[in-house]
């Protein structure tokens, strides 16, 4: 995979968390696995997951050194590199601040297979971030707790602050912050409703995984999501 694969991946992870509604003004960010072992591919600090094009885009080595783009890095790096360097199975890595997934991160509550949404996150549960709270994943030894935290799981709730999500590629990683956003809210709404009382068993939970949530239904929805974004920058008029 060359650089400008690399790089059109990014643009099109950011393009597709944009449309879902994932934006947090300049902040969050995802990032894909170097095909050559030189680090991570992540958009440049400072725009919004709509503004990243092929110039903002950075490759970024395992210690922070910016090795390709003219842009600055995100001071959360170490999130995305040792995630990856813990995670030989996955290739992207998705960080958001999405407010539905924040908001469910502060409750001392599991997450339920209320709907479809949830299914890639519980038997086993989702995982939490306990070691440290709210304050910026900014040093290898922070990012190594998230990483340890993750474990094998898609994802892990960062208490203050946000989510991780992980995938073997840039579309599953978006989708399952898409998805962990959506699951969230909908807890949210049923235990605001003095809920849950019914949600998916844990065979029934295994089953989905594979027949709502496999690889071609995942792909859709990413796909879906970046041509979406298309549709909405040419309707602002962003060629």
């Amino acid at each position: 995979m060359n650089d400008t694969i690399h790089i059109q991946e990014l643009v099109d992870g950011c393009a597709a968390l944009a449309a879902a509604g994932l934006s947090d003004m300049v902040w969050g960010h995802p990032s894909f696995r170097d095909g050559q072992g030189r680090g991570v591919w992540m958009k440049a600090s400072g725009y919004g997951f709509d503004e990243i094009d092929h110039d903002r885009v950075v490759l970024v080595d395992w210690r922070g050194e910016v090795l390709h783009g003219e842009g600055r890095r995100h001071i959360e790096y170490p999130i995305h590199a040792e995630v990856l360097l813990a995670r030989p199975d996955a290739n992207a890595v998705v960080h958001t601040h999405a407010p539905a997934l924040a908001a469910f991160a502060s409750l001392d509550t599991e997450l339920h297979p209320l709907s479809h949404d949830a299914v890639p996150f519980t038997y086993p549960q989702l995982p939490r971030l306990t070691t440290v709270t709210g304050q910026l994943i900014a040093t290898q030894e922070l990012g190594r707790q998230v990483a340890d935290a993750l474990g094998d799981a898609n994802g892990v709730l960062l208490p203050s602050h946000g989510a991780v999500t992980v995938g073997p590629d840039m579309a599953t990683a978006v989708m399952y912050a898409v998805l962990l956003e959506r699951a969230c809210r909908t807890e949210l709404d049923a235990l605001a409703a003095g809920g849950p009382h019914v949600w998916t068993d844990a065979e029934e939970t295994a089953f989905k995984r594979e027949q709502v949530w496999n690889n071609t239904q995942l792909r859709a929805g990413y796909d879906y999501l970046v041509r979406s974004s298309g549709s909405q920058r040419k309707g602002r008029g962003i060629s």
